[in-house]
């Protein structure tokens, strides 16, 4: 029997209940500092609440503590790994291999993506060292998730929805070259979303101000099962940094749809407890997404590019069909609400946008029309106002399964209650036995009473009524004994609760797949030194972030491929050269270098030592 795992993200306490509340098994979410990121951290009050929410579903609370670390940092991280474990969190996710070092609580341990988790050598190398989950890099194909699942024990995690980075996560540096804002450290400027300028060895233009670093979002929706089949257990939602109607949307729709998968298969059960019912009809197209793409999972594909925009453009809903001075009509079948927002491609080929104040069917009344909006431009909802309101309301319900039994005692009654983990309790009424007047009435009366559980976590899935004959109990009475009963089985659910175990790192010290680690390796403390030193490994150099690289660095290394996106792909014809290419951002300039055996494009850029990183000019 395999356990599978829809992991959400929580930006905070209520987005992490909302999660929780729409059907997740587990959360996500950011401690106070050094989490991947800046601007999504919490308080531990709050951890702990959400805890305690999580863990009366038996949903798992993981804290990220994913950033590397400076030496002055590494006290700080392990404060807020044992506040972590304190507060009641599952597991700490983690980038730098120093936390391994210190003195951790006995809580699991996951690596993060940022780890850069591509090999079955790598994923055994991190069980061994005593990570007991594993989040898998986004450009694997189901062929390689395969490969690495039948080399390790360890839980595999893989991103199913939200954003894509363009580059191998935890290999971006280009963020740090622009900014100083390092992306490993919870501060990414998301450079990669910026328009750019491509031009062949030459100096031929072949593309100009486009997003061509810019993917479209990861939609794994078609693949959940396949996904399975390859040895995903946990299937991760993006998005710490998405609205709280992104969270609701996405969770509720991928808890269906594994779901479904679940159905269909004997051997596969949900990781957590209860079931979900909504209130609103999942639809990942009403929330933030920049189209969809299922990557590289299935083989390397064309339509994997957002170039046009990294914004939100929504879903199409028509073409303009008439413009007159503060209202747009609408060709298409579209039914449109007041507040709803529109967005179009403007002369300059830009993302433009428009509220709607007034919904007459197919006229829509706005402040003032756009001077760019002509007729027959084709227009999309990127904010659909109905649904939205929907989403801000409650929602969703998730409840568990409970069966009663009232039954004779001798001085009066019991009620036992058990819920759909085997959890029990029994619950006594001191009462005298009165037969009942009207038999039938009196037995419904009293199923009726018992499954009032709306106010509860617990819904009844049966009740039975274990009598000699018919008696009387007044309603008060049944009410105070199911209330004394629920709150007893909240006690028994919360003291049954165990969280996942600790894996211990096999010992000796199991050898690290490489001997010398470059700057791509993230080392920026000294326990992280230590701790590859221990696996084995000679040479090691320091952090992109310790600004101590010279000359040209790759600052980022994609599976996306700019040659192949512009039919220049030397593998699909023949006489081609893979010469590099330049990206261009106003006065700067970056040189695209491509890897055609593994089929992957380095961005360089240029570092000149003793001075603030620059980007190759020239």
């Amino acid at each position: 029997m395999h356990r599978l795992e829809l992991l959400a993200p929580a930006k905070n306490l209520s987005f992490g209940i909302a999660a929780v509340n729409h059907g997740a098994d587990a959360v996500y979410i950011g401690g106070p500092a050094f989490g991947a990121r800046a601007a999504a951290g919490n308080g531990m009050v709050d951890i702990e609440a959400l805890a305690a929410h999580a863990h009366r579903y038996r949903a798992k609370v993981l804290v990220a503590l994913n950033t590397i670390l400076r030496d002055d940092e590494l006290e700080e991280a392990r404060r807020i790994a044992w506040q972590a474990y304190e507060a009641g969190a599952d597991a700490l996710i983690l980038q730098d291999m120093g936390l391994l070092e210190l003195d951790l609580p006995p809580i699991q341990l996951h690596a993060s993506t940022q780890t850069d988790n591509r090999t079955p050598e790598k994923v055994r190398f991190l069980e061994q060292a005593g990570f007991s989950q594993i989040v898998l890099a986004r450009e694997l194909s189901l062929e390689e998730i395969r490969a690495i699942a039948a080399q390790t024990r360890a839980t595999l995690e893989f991103f199913v929805h939200g954003s894509l980075c363009v580059s191998f996560s935890g290999q971006c540096t280009i963020s740090h070259a622009f900014t100083g804002r390092s992306a490993n450290r919870g501060e990414c400027a998301q450079m990669c979303r910026l328009p750019f300028t491509l031009a062949d060895a030459g100096g031929q233009v072949v593309a100009r101000e486009r997003h061509l670093l810019s993917l479209k979002d990861n939609d794994q929706s078609a693949n959940l099962r396949a996904l399975a089949e390859a040895g995903i257990r946990s299937f991760k939602i993006e998005g710490r940094l998405k609205d709280l109607s992104y969270v609701k949307n996405i969770t509720a729709y991928y808890r269906k749809l594994l779901d479904a998968v679940m159905t269909e298969s004997p051997t596969l059960r949900p990781a957590s407890s209860g079931r979900c019912t909504y209130r609103f009809e999942p639809q990942p197209e009403k929330t933030f997404n920049r189209g969809a793409t299922d990557y590289f999972l299935n083989g390397r594909q064309a339509d994997i590019t957002a170039f046009d925009t990294p914004k939100f453009a929504g879903e199409p809903v028509g073409q303009v069909q008439a413009v007159g001075p503060n209202w747009v009509e609408v060709a298409g079948g579209a039914a449109f609400h007041n507040g709803d927002g529109l967005s179009y491609l403007d002369d300059h080929q830009d993302l433009a946008g428009l509220r709607v104040n007034r919904a007459e069917g197919r006229r829509l009344f706005v402040s003032a029309v756009p001077p760019g909006l002509a007729v027959g431009a084709p227009l999309y909802r990127n904010r659909d106002q109905e649904f939205e309101r929907l989403l801000e309301k409650d929602s969703a319900e998730r409840r568990i399964g409970a069966r009663l039994r009232l039954a004779e005692s001798a001085d009066g009654f019991v009620l036992h209650i058990a819920d759909e983990d085997g959890v029990a309790v029994a619950v006594t009424l001191a009462h005298a036995k009165e037969p009942a007047q009207n038999a039938e009435r009196a037995l419904a009366t009293l199923r009726d009473n018992l499954a009032k559980l709306g106010n509860t976590i617990y819904e009844a899935q049966a009740i039975e009524l274990d009598f000699t004959q018919p008696w009387f109990i007044p309603a008060s009475a049944v009410n105070a004994l199911r209330r004394d009963a629920v709150a007893r089985l909240d006690a028994a659910r919360a003291a049954a609760y165990e969280r996942p175990p600790r894996a211990q790192p096999v010992e000796p010290p199991a050898p690290y797949p490489e001997t010398e680690l470059g700057y791509l390796g993230n080392v920026l403390n000294r326990k992280a030194r230590e701790f590859y030193e221990k696996h084995g490994v000679k040479l090691i150099a320091d952090a992109f972030e310790a600004n101590k690289e010279t000359g040209d660095v790759s600052l980022m290394i994609t599976k996306h491929c700019l040659r192949y996106s512009f039919d220049l792909c030397p593998k699909q014809h023949k006489g081609i050269r893979p010469d590099p290419m330049t990206l261009i951002q106003g006065k700067e300039k970056l040189i695209l270098r491509f890897d055609c055996r593994r089929c992957e494009m380095h961005v360089v850029g240029k570092l000149r030592k003793g001075q603030k990183l620059r980007l190759a000019v020239g």
